[in-house]
């Protein structure tokens, strides 16, 4: 099965989407603060990598080694410690707008609230490094988890398919040993019809969706195939009703129960009575499928994979949009099935 991986491509808009923002940051306070005052102590440029070291320090190592990891008394400590540290570097660093040049008093508001100024402006770039960080976690988690749970359902769905097409190829091959073994001319049509229903099978079936209508040409090759096996096919009857062209579905999902009515409904002298309707209204497909029982023995141990695989299959593909009434009553087998189609 083929994985996409992502994480390289995340990467390499993760480093762009930095870089970029970075520069415009550290762009504008440059811009304005040479607009003014002409000038600047070439410090200052140290003083415009203090966030960004802020940032990443939060960012690429004390959330990843430490809160991630559920170390959060750690995480507090060294946390309230570098941050202290931090600042105490960074009065060191000439700013960017010369305090000289703004004659503040050293008893006026703005100078003695500058160390908080600046101490709120630090603790805001490290708390964001974090921050960012934990959204970043947060998504490739729901990444992984959602392909996992593709892969889960992918999983499921081969494996549906391989238990219902072998079953389905059993039965077939069954009516074409009818045929030979009653010396039947049917025999080589039988075994051209044959031919296009396992083509469906194998390279139709591996898809998703198909379009309905040949779904249902499928559908009528294979009552075709059986009621050339049957001594009497007079009470087998296959109504299509309404417009389905253009409508897509689930391959071979009707056919389990085309399959079962015909194993089950038929008696050692051929006599069957198969009754199917598929109506399709808007997106709205209905199909119903009665069979009278037969005298035939059945094998509890395996006749109830292909409905099993089809509830399975209708669970996996069509989740609260169908629904699906099997009436096992004393001599008529009845399904009723609705699905919304895409």
């Amino acid at each position: 099965m083929k994985i996409i991986h992502y994480e390289k491509p995340f990467r390499v808009k993760e480093v762009l989407i930095h870089f970029f923002a970075w520069l415009c940051l550290a762009s504008f306070p440059l811009f304005i603060s040479f607009s003014i005052f002409s000038e600047f102590h070439p410090m200052a440029f140290v003083r415009v990598l203090l966030p960004p070291m802020l940032f990443y320090a939060n960012y690429a190592l004390l959330v990843p080694k430490l809160l991630l990891k559920k170390r959060i008394l750690a995480y507090i400590g060294i946390s309230i410690i570098f941050l202290i540290g931090f600042e105490v570097l960074a009065l060191q660093i000439p700013t960017l707008i010369p305090i000289d040049q703004l004659d503040l008093s050293p008893d006026s508001f703005l100078y003695k609230i500058r160390y908080v100024v600046i101490g709120f402006a630090l603790t805001a770039f490290f708390l964001f490094g974090g921050i960012v960080r934990l959204m970043k976690h947060i998504h490739i988690r729901d990444r992984v988890l959602r392909q996992k749970d593709i892969r889960k359902t992918r999983t499921e769905l081969e494996y549906l398919k391989a238990q219902l097409n072998p079953h389905f190829l059993f039965n077939s091959l069954n009516c074409i040993y009818s045929l030979v073994r009653d010396n039947s001319m049917e025999a080589s049509n039988a075994v051209i019809i044959l031919s296009e229903l396992m083509r469906y099978t194998l390279y139709e079936s591996n898809q998703d969706r198909v379009l309905l209508s040949k779904d249902i040409e499928n559908i009528k090759n294979y009552v075709s195939l059986q009621k050339l096996r049957l001594s009497n096919s007079e009470k087998v009857h296959l109504e299509i009703k309404g417009d389905y062209e253009k409508q897509r579905i689930a391959p071979l999902i009707m056919m389990t129960f085309i399959e079962n009515a015909f194993k089950y409904g038929t008696n050692y002298d051929g006599r069957t009575e198969v009754n199917i309707v598929i109506q399709v209204i808007g997106n709205h497909l209905f199909f119903n499928i009665s069979n009278l029982k037969g005298n035939r023995n059945i094998d509890e141990n395996n006749s109830g994979i292909g409905l099993n695989n089809v509830r399975g299959r209708l669970n996996l593909l069509y989740p609260h949009v169908h629904s699906l009434e099997i009436d096992k009553g004393r001599s008529i087998f009845n399904v009723k099935l609705h699905l919304t189609l895409d």
